[in-house]
């Protein structure tokens, strides 16, 4: 998802006379690229000391045309909406009092008790899932990232889970909506984070309980805790919280660790063994890697970024000896490693573009990361009056 900064550079203005009908705001995009989908945020506690509500009404937010645009209310107190900035022009909007509206959901996740206790999670770009804790009996723990490939801007999670557990069309095939081809198995998967101590991945298992804090229309936000992982004989609790928004082909990680010590931790893109390829930023903000063409799938370009850096790029190898198979497996990550310091989470995205849905090659793709860097560390500029 695009990265969501702004900068309020007007001050709110208050009557003497009573609260006003209306706030009015002003987006200014100082980027030589467009800020569609990038989101403003309003702090919603501005919004209530300046207008009331009735019964049955909600804030409204309106574009220049008079047009209502699709917003949100945040579980952490914002009202949100799309920019809809193109590059270098300015818009506006106006927050009311008005009915309230139903909007198209453009984001979505659920916990899928009916599919092993999966928890899966899409916007109109992209869809994810990790695996849940009835999994491990199965097929032992695997705490990594799997990518759904769609190209459709309907929400098909449900969809896709129903059709393939009824045995009318399985995910793992293309029906003209995208498809689950990605692998995953005792990995980082698609850009899962682990301890990186001794030059090595501490993975952890399945996550042990979720909470979803906001589902659409145009954020989903929800947590995931984990058993403590044993980390060089330390045991270190876990949880991540993951945050799409619409319009974005990256989903938000914020991953947090219990640990009273600072320590070096990865987050990781499962590489493949041979066909595939790997770009790296100059500034060590974003990696790009090229998933080999499979008999289902090509164009497929995985990414990992972290708008203020990571430290270092290299790939790891090691093997597995799944107890419940009874096969060794060998696996790879392209990894990017930072440093972990205690009572402070490290964010960063994950999540992929598809010669399918809106990119020609990688080249298309890697200008799409270099344009969500900058929009990270340039923020839009809101005025609100």
């Amino acid at each position: 998802m695009k990265k969501i900064l702004y900068a309020v550079v007007g001050a709110f203005l208050f009557l003497s006379c009573g609260q006003e009908k209306k706030v009015e705001i002003t987006v200014e995009n100082p980027s030589d690229f467009d800020r569609l989908t990038d989101m403003v945020e309003v702090p919603l506690n501005e919004v209530e000391s300046r207008i009331s509500l009735n019964d049955n009404q909600a804030y409204i937010v309106k574009g220049k045309n008079g047009n209502v645009v699709t917003s949100q209310i945040t579980s952490d107190g914002k009202l949100i909406f799309q920019a809809g900035v193109g590059a270098g022009e300015t818009t506006s909007y106006v927050i009311e009092a008005g009915e309230a509206q139903e909007y198209a959901p453009q984001t979505y996740g659920r916990f899928i008790t009916e599919r092993k206790d999966d928890f899966a999670w899409e916007n109109d770009r992209v869809a994810f899932r990790v695996y849940g804790p009835a999994l491990i009996a199965i097929d032992g723990p695997s705490n990594g990232i799997d990518f759904w490939y769609k190209r459709t801007p309907d929400m098909i999670i449900d969809k896709w889970y129903k059709n393939d557990l009824g045995g009318t069309a399985s995910y793992h095939e293309d029906h003209g909506e995208g498809l689950d081809d990605y692998k995953v198995g005792r990995s980082l998967g698609g850009g899962a984070m682990a301890p990186f101590v001794g030059n090595k991945l501490w993975l952890n298992e399945n996550f042990t309980s979720q909470e979803v804090m906001d589902n659409g229309p145009l954020r989903t936000t929800f947590k995931l805790a984990y058993k403590n992982i044993d980390v060089d004989g330390k045991s270190i609790g876990e949880s991540r919280t993951f945050t799409i928004d619409a319009g974005s082909q990256l989903t938000k990680v914020t991953q947090e660790y219990g640990t009273s010590e600072e320590m070096p931790v990865a987050a990781g893109l499962a590489k493949r063994e041979s066909g595939d390829s790997i770009i790296v930023a100059s500034d060590n903000t974003y990696i790009l890697y090229m998933e080999p063409q499979t008999n289902k799938v090509e164009g497929i370009y995985p990414a990992l970024v972290f708008p203020q850096g990571f430290s270092q790029m290299l790939v790891d190898t090691y093997n597995v000896n799944n107890e419940k198979t009874k096969k060794e497996d060998t696996y790879s990550h392209v990894l990017a490693v930072t440093s972990y310091k205690p009572n402070t989470p490290v964010t960063y995205y994950t999540g992929y573009g598809w010669n399918k849905y809106g990119f020609s090659d990688e080249k298309d793709f890697e200008k799409y990361l270099q344009n969500f860097v900058k929009s990270a560390n340039e923020p839009l500029k809101i005025t609100i009056k």
